[in-house]
């Protein structure tokens, strides 16, 4: 009998058009709305949907003055962007129509406690919040992002796109989510992905299409997303669509979206600790949003200048303090050329300040734009691993690998 060994680990990502991410698009061109007509707004703009209500709450301080009005727009603009576009081929019980949204705005003026320990007189800029930020890389892929998420995102955006393309199909309220078999957990720590072991996708259908049709459909757009061939065989590889069967009925209408609520597929896929705080809603001052993209740049780094296979970097912060409280790197061990963790933990808190005006300015995050990045579309695509978002650019290799001579 064949001594087969095995080590799974599993990523999930979810399209556009989930209720979450329907919740977190919302809140963040409300972001971009607000920055992008006062670049110094103070942004925490919170999103439920539930059935066709869409309610926005929390603080908000800008000199983009908008009316409840203008919300509504912003919420039906991003709507119609996603998908929910009042298409006739899913009817107003099968899934969320514009004419049916109903916006209320519950938002209040930012407290003057916390946006005095902000915008501060010396013209430093405080953390909008105390908390924990974790950054990841790894060696398994070309971005230096973990294999399961990258494949299930590679599938997400695939049935996404196609749902897009043939609205009289499929519906865009799509799940997808990808096992990777490492075999040992040797080859988990060194990076080292064997094959894909299963792929589980849920995308709804017109309800005249059978489930044989819809299957033989996703089959043919798995095959042609695009994953690795020496990890995926459509014949090896356990492949589950629509399991339970026909799926029609999506959207908030049958599930409700909460901003935040999918912090691990924004993120490394579960590669990786992450701080518990959301990025969606929030403007560049609070850290739970710009210390991920700061990590996300130094743990990229560490992989792409050859230094370790895989680096978690942590950064903590204290509400209305510059600097971070703490930064530490994390290598898992995989640290080459006499390097360790404690050198390199030195090295970044030595060499960037990593306070919310160096991530700023670093990153251009006042500057939200079609020309550079909208925070909706982030909110979309994931807040890390997509080579155009600026904290993705390796710009100062020649200083990370400086450390290896």
């Amino acid at each position: 009998m064949e001594n087969k060994t095995e080590y799974l680990f599993t990523s999930e990502v979810v399209s556009p058009g989930h209720p979450d991410k329907c919740a977190d698009i919302i809140a963040d061109s409300i972001v971009d709305k607000l920055i992008i007509g006062d670049s110094q707004s103070r942004v925490a703009s919170e999103v439920f949907v539930a059935g066709k209500h869409v309610v926005i709450g929390g603080e908000v301080k800008s000199n983009t003055q908008l009316t409840d009005n203008d919300y509504n727009d912003i919420v039906l603009d991003a709507l119609a962007k996603i998908g929910y576009n009042g298409h006739p081929h899913f009817t107003k019980e099968e899934c969320l129509h514009p004419d049916d949204v109903k916006v209320q705005v519950l938002l209040n003026a930012q407290s003057p406690d916390i946006n005095q320990g902000v915008d501060q007189e010396d013209g430093e800029t405080g953390a909008g919040d105390q908390g924990i930020m974790f950054g990841y890389a790894n060696s398994e892929t070309a971005n230096y992002m973990p294999s399961a998420i990258t494949y299930a995102r590679m599938l997400m955006e695939k049935v996404y796109a196609y749902a897009l393309a043939h609205p009289d199909e499929l519906g865009v309220d799509i799940k997808t989510q990808v096992t990777v078999d490492y075999e040992t957990k040797e080859n988990f720590e060194e990076c080292r992905p064997q094959h894909i072991h299963t792929i589980v996708v849920s995308a709804p259908c017109v309800s005249t299409m059978n489930i044989d049709t819809v299957r033989a459909l996703i089959l043919g757009l798995i095959k042609e997303s695009g994953l690795p061939e020496e990890l995926f065989c459509a014949e090896k590889t356990i492949i589950h669509i629509n399991p339970t069967g026909q799926y029609v009925s999506h959207s908030s209408v049958h599930d409700s979206g909460l901003t935040g609520r999918k912090l691990i597929v924004d993120s490394f896929g579960g590669y990786a600790p992450i701080g518990g705080g959301a990025q969606s809603s929030k403007d560049y001052t609070k850290v739970d949003r710009s210390g991920l993209y700061a990590g996300r740049w130094i743990a990229k780094h560490i992989v792409a200048s050859g230094i370790a296979k895989k680096a978690i970097v942590q950064i903590s912060y204290a509400i209305g303090v510059a600097k971070p409280t703490s930064v530490s790197v994390d290598t898992c061990g995989t640290c080459i050329n006499g390097l360790n963790d404690d050198i390199l933990s030195s090295f970044v808190h030595d060499n960037f300040s990593l306070t919310p005006n160096w991530i700023t300015k670093k990153f251009g995050l006042d500057k939200p734009s079609a020309d550079t990045f909208l925070y909706a579309d982030v909110a979309a695509r994931g807040q890390v691993g997509q080579e155009d978002y600026p904290w993705e650019k390796l710009d100062e290799l020649d200083k990370f690998e400086s450390l290896k001579k």
